[in-house]
C-alpha cells in the first residue's frame, strides 16, 4: 500500500501533467492543428511585380471559370421553353405552375448547367400554399436568373 503522502504526490503530479496539457504547455501528441490549410495570404506589395501578375492572372482564370458556369441567353430561353411545355394545370389566374414530377423531367432535359437548380430543396423553398403541391414557373425562373 502507498502512504498518504505518496498518493498526494502522485495526485499532484497527474494534476500538473493534465493541467499543462490543457493549458498548452506540453502537447499530448495531438498535432491536428498543423494540418489546417493556410487560407490567408497577404496582398503583394507594389514592388513585387511577379506576385502581382500572378494574382491578376489567377483572378482572371477564376472569373473565366465562373462565367462559363453561368447560363447564356440561349440556355435560358431553352429552360423557359421546357418549363412552359411541362406546366401543370390548372393555372392560378395568369400564373403557370409546375409540379415536382414535371420539375424533375425538366431538370433531366435542361442540361448540365441547370442541374444544380433542380433539387428538392429548391422546389421546397419555392413552394407556397398551393393546394396541388406546385410552384410558380415564373418564380423558379427568376430564382435561376438571380442565382445562376
Amino acid at each position: 500500500k502507498k502512504s498518504e503522502k505518496e498518493l498526494k504526490d502522485e495526485e499532484m503530479e497527474l494534476f500538473t501533467k493534465y493541467y499543462m496539457e490543457w493549458k498548452g504547455g506540453k502537447t499530448s501528441g495531438n498535432t491536428s492543428y498543423t494540418n489546417i490549410p493556410r487560407f490567408y495570404y497577404r496582398l503583394p506589395a507594389e514592388d513585387e511585380v511577379l506576385l502581382q501578375k500572378l494574382r491578376e492572372e489567377s483572378r482572371a482564370v477564376f472569373l473565366q471559370r465562373k462565367s462559363r458556369e453561368l447560363l447564356d441567353n440561349e440556355e435560358l430561353q431553352n429552360l423557359w421553353f421546357l418549363l412552359d411545355k411541362h406546366q401543370t394545370s390548372p393555372m392560378i389566374g395568369e400564373e403557370a405552375m409546375i409540379n415536382y414530377e414535371n420539375f424533375l423531367k425538366v431538370g433531366e432535359k435542361a442540361g448540365p448547367k441547370c442541374k444544380q437548380f433542380f433539387t428538392a430543396k429548391i422546389f421546397a423553398k419555392l413552394l407556397h400554399n398551393d393546394p396541388y403541391g406546385r410552384i410558380s414557373i415564373m418564380q423558379f425562373f427568376n430564382y435561376v436568373m438571380r442565382k445562376g
